[in-house]
């Protein structure tokens, strides 16, 4: 395993002890917008935390070997995007990151893996097949993994990795 990876993948765990979401700041400005800044800065937040989890998951994976060879992989006018897609050995993997934050106190019977819907499956497969396409990659074994990443306030990570997740008969 590269020493790199292992060294990035050390920081990156160390930054990621306390949790990947940021600190909840104050409430919003003005009356009359307040709901809409509100709305905005939760947005806001929730991309920050899926950045951060995708980065997370990078190093993750490339400290188990994973040679990434895409990140963000979208396809113009197809809804969805393949998040990182990379080698596992001398398979291809691609890699659905699915990234939750919840307070310290918090239970919650839903998993970030259980959002990868058969709607999502299909969308993914379908962008596999055009970033094959656009990549020329013909003669290669794919499956689809899902790594799942629960992040609770003032606690490290708990990571999950599902290797063969959902097979590429989802889009038929």
């Amino acid at each position: 395993m590269p020493i790199v990876a292992r060294a990035v993948f050390g920081i990156v765990n160390w930054a990621a002890r306390k949790g990947l979401a940021e600190e909840s700041g104050a409430g919003a400005g003005g009356a009359g917008g307040r709901e809409a800044a509100i709305a905005a800065r939760a947005k806001h937040a929730a991309r920050r935390t899926g950045i951060r989890g995708e980065t997370f998951a990078y190093w993750y994976l490339r400290r188990r070997g994973y040679t990434i060879i895409a990140r963000n992989f979208m396809v113009p006018g197809m809804k969805g995007e393949i998040d990182l897609a990379g080698y596992d050995g001398k398979v291809l993997a691609f890699v659905e990151v699915k990234t939750r934050t919840m307070a310290a106190d918090e239970k919650s019977g839903a998993r970030p893996e259980d959002a990868v819907t058969p709607e999502k499956r299909r969308h993914l497969v379908r962008i596999a097949r055009m970033f094959l396409a656009e990549w020329r990659i013909k003669e290669v074994t794919c499956r689809f993994d899902v790594l799942a990443i629960e992040s609770r306030a003032g606690a490290a990570p708990v990571v999950r990795l599902h290797k063969d997740a959902f097979g590429s008969s989802a889009a038929d």
